[in-house]
């Protein structure tokens, strides 16, 4: 099975992410591409009465946002949805509040609020307008287990710059 890995995703020194790509991979509901996350980051956010289930094994992510299940491994015929996890996850459909930043809980509307209202160009400028990033741990606290501000902009295609520099 081939893999694709994120390499430098958009914000900075990320180095290469934990999220792969597997080729071969497709969630079980949608039959979309999932993206590779690691199990620390599903028995994060999984329901505490859940996480029995979730095992030693990583998972993928669901990114149709369109379809309730969140985390799946198909080798083990183990899903959660949305119902199933802690937090709502920023890109699927009537997720509330869509966070940019989970660790910081920053939403979507302040940053937007940053860019708009107070003429936000980068990350490191929304960061410091919204207190994004201040108590970064997003290996636990993000649900792809990574940076998600910049993955936000990147997945919505903006004009917005993710560098970190000015």
């Amino acid at each position: 099975m081939g893999k694709e890995t994120l390499s430098n995703y958009c914000c900075g020194n990320l180095g290469e992410s934990s999220c792969e790509v597997e080729k071969n991979n497709f969630c079980p509901v949608c039959e979309k591409q999932g993206t590779l996350v690691k199990n620390i980051t599903v028995k994060h956010m999984v329901l505490n009465e859940l996480t029995e289930q979730i095992g030693d094994n990583d998972y993928y992510l669901c990114m149709n946002e369109e379809c309730d299940i969140t985390y799946y491994n198909t080798k083990f015929n183990v899903k959660f949805n949305k119902q199933q996890v802690k937090v709502p996850i920023w890109f699927k459909k009537d997720a509330d509040p869509k966070y940019a930043c989970y660790c910081s809980e920053v939403t979507e509307d302040q940053v937007i609020e940053a860019v708009v209202k107070h003429g936000a160009k980068t990350v490191k400028e929304v960061n410091a307008i919204t207190g994004a990033m201040k108590n970064s741990n997003c290996k636990e606290n993000n649900p792809l287990g990574v940076l998600v501000l910049c993955q936000y902009f990147g997945h919505k295609k903006s004009n917005f710059s993710c560098c970190t520099s000015s």
